[in-house]
């Protein structure tokens, strides 16, 4: 049987102990997110960071997008994470590394809403990435230094540890959105 055809949904439940333990049950066949591959360029290092950190964003949005609230809030990994609390988590990073410790503003308010809905956080994350977006552009320069007063940090760390977060993040969506639905793809 070829996985990638059939859905494959876990019955997951606490184990002996402290371990976590799911065993698979065939069923239907699963659905696919579009399999969009990550861009390849020769561009300068502002064109490429910017490029697949927007990849991972975009592919991030589609992973969560067509699941219920139900769904988005259901914790079916030992740690709890829940798809609704990653699409928070991810607005929040990027709100939080590049409007207050790079460029040292405070928060739009638009931006300051509480998400209680997968689309009300997926609405504030795509609403982060225009003001993050407009603050990268206006700087002409990675190694601009962060404003905030921690350890010094520029702009190129900063775009590279939020490209980190995204993807790793993404890929944590993959697994959940897997285990909730049988959805698979980038």
């Amino acid at each position: 049987m070829h996985l990638a055809s059939q859905h494959v949904p876990p019955i997951c439940g606490p184990g002996a102990g402290t371990n976590f333990h799911c065993r698979i049950v065939q069923g239907p066949t699963v659905a696919m997110v579009d399999d969009r591959k990550p861009p390849r360029s020769a561009n300068d290092e502002r064109a490429t960071l910017r490029a697949l950190l927007q990849y991972q964003r975009e592919s991030f949005v589609r992973k969560v997008s067509g699941v219920d609230d139900a769904a988005a809030r259901r914790a079916i990994v030992a740690s709890g994470t829940t798809l609704l609390w990653l699409a928070q988590h991810m607005a929040h990073a990027e709100q939080l590394w590049i409007i207050r410790r790079f460029a040292g503003l405070n928060m739009p308010p638009h931006l300051l809403v509480e998400t209680d809905s997968i689309e009300a956080a997926v609405a504030v994350y795509k609403s982060t990435w225009d003001v993050v977006d407009d603050i990268v552009a206006a700087v002409p320069t990675f190694d601009t230094l962060c404003q905030d007063p921690g350890p010094p940090t520029n702009l190129r760390w900063v775009l590279s540890h939020l490209l980190e977060e995204t993807a790793r993040h993404a890929g944590h969506v993959d697994i959940l959105r897997e285990l909730i639905d049988g959805t698979t793809g980038r």
